[in-house]
């Protein structure tokens, strides 16, 4: 299987990388949430503009956002 971001080799959807981002972004959702009270799309949104998130927290975000409904 390959990562859905990279084409990298994966396990599941992403690979070892865009999976160790995946894990971060949704886990400091809640963190977010609470202090902001942004929305999850709005919290992807946050995360690709803010130049101090990772490039594969970025790409991750990207793609959850492609994936969001509304």
């Amino acid at each position: 299987m390959k990562c859905i971001v990279c084409d990298r080799e994966a396990l599941e959807s992403y690979c070892e990388f865009h999976g160790k981002a995946y894990r971060n972004v949704v886990q400091k959702f809640e963190d977010w949430k609470r202090a902001t009270g942004v929305s999850w799309k709005e919290y992807l949104k946050e995360l690709v503009e803010n130049a101090y998130t990772g490039t594969w927290a970025k790409e991750v975000a990207e793609d959850l956002l492609k994936n969001t409904d509304g």
